[in-house]
Protein backbone atom coordinates (compact mmCIF):
# COMPACT_ATOMS: atom_id res chain seq x y z
CA UNK A 1 0.00 0.00 0.00
CA UNK A 2 1.55 3.47 -0.86
CA UNK A 3 1.44 6.43 1.84
CA UNK A 4 0.79 9.76 1.15
CA UNK A 5 3.47 12.22 2.94
CA UNK A 6 0.57 13.20 4.45
CA UNK A 7 -1.12 10.41 5.68
CA UNK A 8 2.19 9.39 7.64
CA UNK A 9 2.22 12.59 9.54
CA UNK A 10 -1.48 12.19 10.42
CA UNK A 11 -0.63 8.38 11.46
CA UNK A 12 2.79 9.48 13.84
CA UNK A 13 1.73 9.22 17.36
CA UNK A 14 3.67 12.69 17.84
CA UNK A 15 2.55 13.81 14.10
CA UNK A 16 2.53 17.59 12.90
CA UNK A 17 -1.85 16.77 12.64
CA UNK A 18 -1.71 15.05 15.86
CA UNK A 19 0.00 17.33 17.60
CA UNK A 20 -1.82 20.57 16.54
CA UNK A 21 -5.25 18.18 17.40
CA UNK A 22 -4.37 18.06 21.21
CA UNK A 23 -2.77 21.43 21.45
CA UNK A 24 -6.76 22.53 19.48
CA UNK A 25 -8.97 20.25 21.93
CA UNK A 26 -6.58 21.46 25.19
CA UNK A 27 -6.17 24.71 24.83
CA UNK A 28 -9.20 26.45 22.05
CA UNK A 29 -10.94 29.17 23.57
CA UNK A 30 -14.33 27.57 22.51
CA UNK A 31 -13.58 24.77 24.93
CA UNK A 32 -12.55 26.75 28.34
CA UNK A 33 -11.34 30.05 29.09
CA UNK A 34 -7.52 30.71 29.03
CA UNK A 35 -5.53 30.15 32.42
CA UNK A 36 -4.16 33.01 34.59
CA UNK A 37 -1.80 32.65 37.07
CA UNK A 38 -2.92 33.29 40.44
CA UNK A 39 0.01 32.86 42.62
CA UNK A 40 4.14 32.23 43.35
CA UNK A 41 5.32 30.42 45.74
CA UNK A 42 8.39 28.95 46.93
CA UNK A 43 10.55 26.47 48.38
CA UNK A 44 14.12 26.42 50.02
CA UNK A 45 15.43 23.05 49.92
CA UNK A 46 19.04 22.22 50.48
CA UNK A 47 20.72 18.61 48.54
CA UNK A 48 23.45 19.09 46.64
CA UNK A 49 23.56 22.54 47.85
CA UNK A 50 21.03 25.26 48.22
CA UNK A 51 18.42 24.70 45.72
CA UNK A 52 14.87 27.23 45.52
CA UNK A 53 11.89 25.32 44.34
CA UNK A 54 9.02 27.53 42.60
CA UNK A 55 5.14 26.71 42.24
CA UNK A 56 3.14 28.64 39.78
CA UNK A 57 -0.51 28.75 40.63
CA UNK A 58 -3.36 28.93 37.93
CA UNK A 59 -7.02 29.72 38.09
CA UNK A 60 -8.05 26.74 37.10
CA UNK A 61 -5.76 24.51 39.54
CA UNK A 62 -3.18 23.37 37.21
CA UNK A 63 0.32 24.02 39.01
CA UNK A 64 3.38 24.34 37.50
CA UNK A 65 6.95 23.44 39.27
CA UNK A 66 10.70 24.83 38.66
CA UNK A 67 14.00 24.47 40.35
CA UNK A 68 17.06 26.71 40.38
CA UNK A 69 20.14 26.42 42.22
CA UNK A 70 23.68 28.21 42.67
CA UNK A 71 23.31 31.58 42.13
CA UNK A 72 19.93 31.76 43.54
CA UNK A 73 20.71 32.14 47.25
CA UNK A 74 19.03 35.56 48.15
CA UNK A 75 16.78 34.50 45.32
CA UNK A 76 13.21 34.32 46.92
CA UNK A 77 12.57 38.62 47.05
CA UNK A 78 13.78 38.74 43.78
CA UNK A 79 11.05 35.94 42.70
CA UNK A 80 8.51 37.68 44.91
CA UNK A 81 9.24 40.90 43.00
CA UNK A 82 7.52 38.73 40.04
CA UNK A 83 4.16 38.28 41.20
CA UNK A 84 2.95 41.78 40.84
CA UNK A 85 4.11 41.89 36.40
CA UNK A 86 2.28 37.97 36.43
CA UNK A 87 -0.65 37.58 38.27
CA UNK A 88 -3.10 37.77 35.80
CA UNK A 89 -1.07 36.86 32.73
CA UNK A 90 -1.57 33.77 30.77
CA UNK A 91 0.91 31.20 31.76
CA UNK A 92 1.44 29.41 28.37
CA UNK A 93 3.05 32.82 26.65
CA UNK A 94 6.36 31.50 28.25
CA UNK A 95 8.49 33.78 25.78
CA UNK A 96 6.21 36.57 26.67
CA UNK A 97 6.61 36.17 29.97
CA UNK A 98 10.08 35.92 29.94
CA UNK A 99 10.93 38.86 27.72
CA UNK A 100 8.50 41.00 29.96
CA UNK A 101 10.83 39.41 33.10
CA UNK A 102 13.97 40.16 31.58
CA UNK A 103 13.18 43.84 30.29
CA UNK A 104 11.67 45.00 33.66
CA UNK A 105 14.73 43.61 35.24
CA UNK A 106 17.31 45.58 33.23
CA UNK A 107 18.64 48.28 35.94
CA UNK A 108 18.22 45.66 38.70
CA UNK A 109 20.93 42.90 37.13
CA UNK A 110 18.90 40.80 34.69
CA UNK A 111 21.60 40.08 32.75
CA UNK A 112 23.47 37.35 35.10
CA UNK A 113 23.58 35.88 38.53
CA UNK A 114 20.41 36.12 41.22
CA UNK A 115 18.28 38.13 38.90
CA UNK A 116 18.48 35.65 35.60
CA UNK A 117 18.90 32.76 38.41
CA UNK A 118 15.21 33.81 39.64
CA UNK A 119 13.83 34.06 36.32
CA UNK A 120 15.03 30.68 35.56
CA UNK A 121 13.28 29.16 38.29
CA UNK A 122 9.73 30.75 37.04
CA UNK A 123 10.16 29.45 33.53
CA UNK A 124 10.88 26.18 34.02
CA UNK A 125 7.73 25.79 36.37
CA UNK A 126 5.86 27.56 33.30
CA UNK A 127 7.25 24.67 30.97
CA UNK A 128 5.80 22.15 33.50
CA UNK A 129 2.49 24.22 33.37
CA UNK A 130 2.50 24.03 29.66
CA UNK A 131 2.75 20.59 29.43
CA UNK A 132 0.39 19.83 31.79
CA UNK A 133 -2.10 22.63 30.25
CA UNK A 134 -1.93 20.92 26.94
CA UNK A 135 -1.89 17.31 27.69
CA UNK A 136 1.94 16.79 26.57
CA UNK A 137 5.51 16.54 27.73
CA UNK A 138 7.59 18.94 27.99
CA UNK A 139 9.74 17.85 24.72
CA UNK A 140 7.45 17.55 22.15
CA UNK A 141 7.02 21.88 23.07
CA UNK A 142 10.49 22.44 22.31
CA UNK A 143 10.40 20.40 19.57
CA UNK A 144 10.47 16.60 19.95
CA UNK A 145 12.33 14.10 20.67
CA UNK A 146 15.85 13.17 19.63
CA UNK A 147 16.35 10.51 21.66
CA UNK A 148 14.49 8.19 24.14
CA UNK A 149 16.94 8.21 26.98
CA UNK A 150 19.56 10.28 28.42
CA UNK A 151 22.65 9.95 28.85
CA UNK A 152 23.70 10.21 32.54
CA UNK A 153 27.55 10.76 33.66
CA UNK A 154 28.11 10.43 38.13
CA UNK A 155 29.94 12.90 39.81
CA UNK A 156 32.09 11.32 42.31
CA UNK A 157 34.22 12.68 45.14
CA UNK A 158 36.17 8.79 44.91
CA UNK A 159 39.60 9.42 43.57
CA UNK A 160 41.79 9.76 46.42
CA UNK A 161 44.35 6.82 46.23
CA UNK A 162 44.89 6.76 49.89
CA UNK A 163 41.34 6.36 50.71
CA UNK A 164 40.25 2.42 51.71
CA UNK A 165 37.01 2.76 50.28
CA UNK A 166 38.01 4.62 46.68
CA UNK A 167 37.93 1.45 44.85
CA UNK A 168 35.02 -0.13 46.30
CA UNK A 169 32.67 3.03 45.64
CA UNK A 170 34.14 3.31 41.74
CA UNK A 171 33.35 0.10 41.20
CA UNK A 172 29.91 0.67 43.01
CA UNK A 173 29.32 3.51 40.49
CA UNK A 174 30.00 1.14 37.49
CA UNK A 175 27.95 -1.41 38.52
CA UNK A 176 25.42 1.31 38.74
CA UNK A 177 25.68 1.34 34.95
CA UNK A 178 26.93 4.49 34.60
CA UNK A 179 29.00 4.95 31.48
CA UNK A 180 31.01 8.45 32.65
CA UNK A 181 31.93 9.75 35.69
CA UNK A 182 33.69 12.85 36.70
CA UNK A 183 35.98 13.43 39.60
CA UNK A 184 37.41 16.93 41.08
CA UNK A 185 41.15 17.79 41.30
CA UNK A 186 41.50 21.13 42.86
CA UNK A 187 42.02 21.23 46.42
CA UNK A 188 42.26 24.26 48.51
CA UNK A 189 44.27 22.43 51.42
CA UNK A 190 46.57 20.46 49.65
CA UNK A 191 49.76 20.96 51.48
CA UNK A 192 51.90 21.62 48.35
CA UNK A 193 50.08 25.02 47.84
CA UNK A 194 52.68 27.77 48.22
CA UNK A 195 49.62 30.37 48.44
CA UNK A 196 45.99 30.56 49.66
CA UNK A 197 44.64 33.39 47.05
CA UNK A 198 47.41 32.56 44.31
CA UNK A 199 45.98 29.19 42.42
CA UNK A 200 49.31 28.99 40.39
CA UNK A 201 49.97 25.28 41.35
CA UNK A 202 53.44 24.07 42.16
CA UNK A 203 55.15 21.31 40.74
CA UNK A 204 53.96 18.88 44.05
CA UNK A 205 50.28 19.79 43.40
CA UNK A 206 50.43 18.82 39.60
CA UNK A 207 51.64 15.26 40.53
CA UNK A 208 49.17 14.83 42.70
CA UNK A 209 47.09 15.71 40.60
CA UNK A 210 47.81 13.24 37.54
CA UNK A 211 48.51 10.71 40.53
CA UNK A 212 44.32 10.56 40.77
CA UNK A 213 43.49 10.56 37.74
CA UNK A 214 46.05 7.80 36.93
CA UNK A 215 44.22 6.07 40.23
CA UNK A 216 40.39 6.33 38.74
CA UNK A 217 41.96 5.53 35.18
CA UNK A 218 43.22 2.39 36.31
CA UNK A 219 40.46 1.49 38.54
CA UNK A 220 37.25 1.72 36.58
CA UNK A 221 36.93 -0.12 32.87
CA UNK A 222 38.08 1.65 29.69
CA UNK A 223 34.25 1.71 28.89
CA UNK A 224 33.79 4.95 31.89
CA UNK A 225 34.71 7.85 30.19
CA UNK A 226 36.45 9.88 32.80
CA UNK A 227 35.92 13.91 33.14
CA UNK A 228 38.28 16.27 35.39
CA UNK A 229 37.42 19.44 36.84
CA UNK A 230 39.35 22.13 38.04
CA UNK A 231 36.59 24.54 39.09
CA UNK A 232 38.20 27.65 37.60
CA UNK A 233 40.21 28.11 40.14
CA UNK A 234 43.82 28.13 38.59
CA UNK A 235 45.73 30.72 36.17
CA UNK A 236 46.20 30.09 32.67
CA UNK A 237 49.69 28.42 33.22
CA UNK A 238 48.40 25.72 35.55
CA UNK A 239 45.94 24.72 33.06
CA UNK A 240 47.99 24.44 29.91
CA UNK A 241 50.44 22.44 32.15
CA UNK A 242 47.76 20.04 33.70
CA UNK A 243 45.83 19.83 30.50
CA UNK A 244 49.02 18.60 28.77
CA UNK A 245 49.82 16.60 31.90
CA UNK A 246 46.89 14.80 31.36
CA UNK A 247 46.58 14.24 27.72
CA UNK A 248 47.46 10.34 28.12
CA UNK A 249 44.49 9.29 29.76
CA UNK A 250 42.16 10.40 26.93
CA UNK A 251 39.58 12.54 29.02
CA UNK A 252 36.25 12.98 28.26
CA UNK A 253 36.95 16.72 29.06
CA UNK A 254 38.71 18.82 31.55
CA UNK A 255 36.49 21.59 32.98
CA UNK A 256 37.71 24.76 33.77
CA UNK A 257 41.35 25.20 34.05
CA UNK A 258 40.44 28.78 34.29
CA UNK A 259 37.33 30.82 34.94
CA UNK A 260 35.04 31.40 32.38
CA UNK A 261 35.16 35.13 32.37
CA UNK A 262 38.59 35.37 30.25
CA UNK A 263 37.61 33.79 26.93
CA UNK A 264 40.94 34.46 25.41
CA UNK A 265 43.06 32.63 28.45
CA UNK A 266 40.70 29.48 27.70
CA UNK A 267 41.23 29.68 23.95
CA UNK A 268 44.70 29.47 24.43
CA UNK A 269 44.30 26.64 27.05
CA UNK A 270 42.20 24.66 24.57
CA UNK A 271 44.71 25.40 21.69
CA UNK A 272 47.99 23.92 23.52
CA UNK A 273 46.57 20.66 24.17
CA UNK A 274 44.91 17.69 22.92
CA UNK A 275 42.57 17.33 25.99
CA UNK A 276 38.90 18.62 25.14
CA UNK A 277 38.15 21.35 26.99
CA UNK A 278 34.69 22.33 28.81
CA UNK A 279 33.12 25.34 30.67
CA UNK A 280 29.93 27.10 31.18
CA UNK A 281 28.15 26.53 33.91
CA UNK A 282 28.58 30.05 35.26
CA UNK A 283 27.75 31.77 32.00
CA UNK A 284 24.50 33.66 31.67
CA UNK A 285 22.01 33.09 28.60
CA UNK A 286 22.88 32.96 25.20
CA UNK A 287 24.90 36.09 25.26
CA UNK A 288 27.27 34.31 27.97
CA UNK A 289 28.15 31.95 25.32
CA UNK A 290 28.69 33.57 22.21
CA UNK A 291 31.95 34.55 22.50
CA UNK A 292 33.41 31.50 24.41
CA UNK A 293 31.55 29.71 20.86
CA UNK A 294 33.05 32.31 18.22
CA UNK A 295 36.57 32.16 19.75
CA UNK A 296 36.58 28.83 19.46
CA UNK A 297 37.45 28.38 23.24
CA UNK A 298 36.26 25.33 24.26
CA UNK A 299 35.47 21.65 22.62
CA UNK A 300 32.46 21.25 24.75
CA UNK A 301 29.91 23.66 26.32
CA UNK A 302 28.36 23.22 30.05
CA UNK A 303 25.70 25.81 30.62
CA UNK A 304 23.06 25.20 33.98
CA UNK A 305 19.75 24.70 32.92
CA UNK A 306 18.75 25.63 36.26
CA UNK A 307 20.49 29.24 36.41
CA UNK A 308 21.32 29.92 32.89
CA UNK A 309 17.70 31.41 31.83
CA UNK A 310 15.55 28.40 31.47
CA UNK A 311 14.62 25.26 29.44
CA UNK A 312 14.14 27.39 26.02
CA UNK A 313 17.31 29.64 26.79
CA UNK A 314 19.13 26.23 27.27
CA UNK A 315 17.51 24.84 23.82
CA UNK A 316 19.12 28.13 22.80
CA UNK A 317 22.46 27.77 23.78
CA UNK A 318 22.62 24.20 22.78
CA UNK A 319 21.91 25.40 18.78
CA UNK A 320 23.72 28.17 18.73
CA UNK A 321 26.75 25.74 19.52
CA UNK A 322 25.46 23.01 17.26
CA UNK A 323 26.27 26.02 14.51
CA UNK A 324 29.88 25.34 15.75
CA UNK A 325 29.51 21.67 15.70
CA UNK A 326 30.31 21.78 19.64
CA UNK A 327 27.93 19.21 21.92
CA UNK A 328 26.10 19.89 24.66
CA UNK A 329 26.63 18.33 27.85
CA UNK A 330 24.68 20.75 30.79
CA UNK A 331 25.94 20.87 34.32
CA UNK A 332 22.95 19.78 37.11
CA UNK A 333 23.43 19.59 40.29
CA UNK A 334 19.89 19.49 41.47
CA UNK A 335 16.62 17.42 42.76
CA UNK A 336 15.34 14.75 40.49
CA UNK A 337 12.59 17.58 39.24
CA UNK A 338 15.27 19.72 37.95
CA UNK A 339 17.55 16.93 36.45
CA UNK A 340 13.86 15.98 34.20
CA UNK A 341 13.66 19.56 33.60
CA UNK A 342 16.94 19.21 31.61
CA UNK A 343 16.23 15.66 30.59
CA UNK A 344 13.35 17.32 28.70
CA UNK A 345 16.19 19.52 26.65
CA UNK A 346 18.63 16.98 26.34
CA UNK A 347 16.59 14.48 24.59
CA UNK A 348 15.40 17.55 22.20
CA UNK A 349 18.45 18.86 20.62
CA UNK A 350 20.78 16.88 18.63
CA UNK A 351 24.43 17.72 19.63
CA UNK A 352 23.35 16.31 23.99
CA UNK A 353 26.27 14.59 24.82
CA UNK A 354 25.67 13.83 28.47
CA UNK A 355 23.96 15.13 31.53
CA UNK A 356 25.69 15.93 35.09
CA UNK A 357 24.06 14.25 38.40
CA UNK A 358 25.53 14.83 41.61
CA UNK A 359 23.55 12.92 44.42
CA UNK A 360 25.10 9.98 44.80
CA UNK A 361 26.37 10.30 48.59
CA UNK A 362 22.02 11.33 49.18
CA UNK A 363 21.12 8.14 47.19
CA UNK A 364 17.84 7.59 49.85
CA UNK A 365 16.61 11.40 49.57
CA UNK A 366 17.14 10.88 45.84
CA UNK A 367 15.16 7.88 45.61
CA UNK A 368 12.38 9.33 47.55
CA UNK A 369 12.35 13.19 46.39
CA UNK A 370 9.50 12.26 43.44
CA UNK A 371 6.26 10.13 43.55
CA UNK A 372 7.80 7.92 40.48
CA UNK A 373 10.47 6.91 42.83
CA UNK A 374 14.07 6.72 41.26
CA UNK A 375 14.47 7.39 37.68
CA UNK A 376 18.33 6.77 36.74
CA UNK A 377 18.10 3.22 35.11
CA UNK A 378 21.40 1.67 34.29
CA UNK A 379 22.88 5.51 33.72
CA UNK A 380 20.88 6.41 31.91
CA UNK A 381 16.75 8.77 32.44
CA UNK A 382 14.26 7.44 30.10
CA UNK A 383 11.81 10.71 29.30
CA UNK A 384 8.74 10.06 30.09
CA UNK A 385 5.58 10.68 28.06
CA UNK A 386 3.41 12.32 30.53
CA UNK A 387 2.11 15.78 30.37
CA UNK A 388 4.78 18.16 31.90
CA UNK A 389 8.10 16.93 33.34
CA UNK A 390 6.42 13.70 34.07
CA UNK A 391 7.43 13.59 37.76
CA UNK A 392 6.04 15.38 41.19
CA UNK A 393 7.45 16.24 44.21
CA UNK A 394 6.98 13.74 46.95
CA UNK A 395 6.36 16.59 49.94
CA UNK A 396 7.15 14.69 52.81
CA UNK A 397 10.52 13.26 51.69
CA UNK A 398 11.33 16.87 50.30
CA UNK A 399 10.72 18.90 53.53
CA UNK A 400 13.36 16.19 54.90
CA UNK A 401 15.68 18.67 53.49
CA UNK A 402 13.80 21.63 53.76
CA UNK A 403 15.94 24.82 54.99
CA UNK A 404 15.51 25.34 58.56
CA UNK A 405 12.92 28.10 59.46
CA UNK A 406 12.30 28.98 55.85
CA UNK A 407 8.34 28.95 54.68
CA UNK A 408 7.14 26.18 52.75
CA UNK A 409 4.84 27.24 49.60
CA UNK A 410 2.99 29.58 51.94
CA UNK A 411 0.78 31.88 49.57
CA UNK A 412 2.24 34.97 49.07
CA UNK A 413 6.14 33.71 50.19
Amino acid sequence: MRHSRRSFLASAPFGLPALSAAIQSQSSPSRRPKLKITDIRTAQIRGHGYQLHVRVYTDQGLIGQGEATDSILGGVPIVQSFRRPLIGQDPLNIEAIWERLRTIGIFAGAQSGQYVTALTAVEIALWDLAGKALGVPVYQLLGGKVRDRVRIYCDSANHHPDDPLAKQKLHEIEAMGFTALKIDIDEAADPSRFDRVNWTASNGEIDRMVKEVAFVRETVSKKVDLAVDMHGRYDGATGKRVAIELEPFKLLWLEEPVPAENIDVMRDIRQSTKTPICAGENLFLRHGFRELLEKRAVDIIMPDLQKCGGLLEGRKIADMAHTYYTPFAPHCVVSPLGVMASCHVCAAVPNFLVLEWHWISRLQLWKDFVKEGEIIEKGFVTVPDRPGFGVEMNEEAARKAQVPNTPWFQEGV
